[in-house]
């Protein structure tokens, strides 16, 4: 009889393959550290967590370090600019009188040395206010006014005589400025209780004859005006408008630079009108020269 082997019939001399033996066993101990597809997702999405939070972390260092690097580069212009750019209005009378000369020849090329002589601001008619060394910006006219010049504080608490008759003038290059002005100058601690209205001086929306009007019947402590108008309302609508006769103190708005680091002085046209309808016009250069008009450059 021929032998037939049955498939789980075993040769006598038959030795079981240890890797085969084993695997079963290999298989269950895999399958005991092979995570569950739950695990699975949910380790991705811890990963996922931790790869997001890492992003956000980074993310907000970079701002952080964005706006510092802003703020210091900020601070270095400013305090360069402060450096290369100190204020012209910080320097003594003797100087500030040599200055105002300076400007009165540009905006008079043909006279002579003789005839600026003539028209010159006196050293003596200009406010030494050097004992300011703070900043020269609107936020503090206030308190520039008050500790240097206390004379034209007492003068703004009171009540006006006339109308039309400022105690003080503010002159200004540009009309936004002029109104920024006006605004500081009613400041109570300025004007008190019975301190005269404040006019705002400029042609924007604001007829000349509107402004003879409303100068006629008006008792203001103060006006902030551009030069152009001041000029006209000074110059060429007679004394019973804008009048000088309490005047004591006239104010050049010298510090302040526009958008392209200008001063009053700077441009030509604003330049000319200062020194020629303002400062040159005749009722206020005599009360200047006498030393009933003081100049002071804010």
């Amino acid at each position: 009889m021929s032998a037939h082997h049955r498939g789980d019939d075993l040769e006598d001399d038959y030795v079981p393959d240890d890797l085969v033996a084993s695997s079963g066993e290999e298989e269950d101990a895999l399958a005991s550290h092979v995570p569950a597809s739950d695990d699975i997702g949910g380790l991705l999405s811890a990963d996922e967590d931790a790869e997001q939070e890492s992003a956000a972390l980074a993310k907000r260092k970079r701002r952080e370090k964005e706006k510092e690097r802003k703020t210091k580069k900020r601070k270095l212009v400013e305090t360069r600019d402060d450096d290369e750019a100190p204020s012209v209005a910080a320097q003594p009378p003797h100087e500030l009188a040599g200055y105002l000369s300076s400007i009165q020849a540009k905006a008079y090329p043909a006279k002579s040395t003789l005839e600026l002589l003539d028209i010159s601001i006196p050293e003596t008619s200009i406010v030494d206010t050097t004992s300011w060394t703070e900043s020269r910006s609107l936020d503090r006219l206030v308190e520039f006014i008050i500790k240097v010049l206390p004379p034209l504080h007492k003068r703004l608490r009171q009540r006006p005589k006339a109308s039309g008759s400022p105690t003080l003038l503010f002159i200004a290059g540009a009309a936004l400025r002029v109104a920024d002005i006006t605004r500081v100058l009613k400041d109570r601690k300025l004007r008190g209780e019975k301190g005269g209205d404040v006019a705002k001086l400029f042609a924007r929306h604001i007829k000349l004859e509107e402004h003879v009007t409303y100068l006629r019947r008006t008792k203001i402590g103060s006006a902030a005006g551009t030069p152009a108008r001041v000029g006209k309302l000074l110059c060429e609508t007679g004394k019973d408008a804008l009048s000088v006769a309490q005047l004591t103190h006239i104010m050049l708005d010298v510090s302040y630079q526009d958008a392209k680091k200008r001063n009053l002085f700077d441009i030509p046209e604003t330049r000319d009108e200062v020194i020629r309808s303002v400062l040159g016009a005749p009722e206020l250069l005599q009360g200047i020269k006498e030393g009933r008009i003081q100049v002071v450059l804010f």
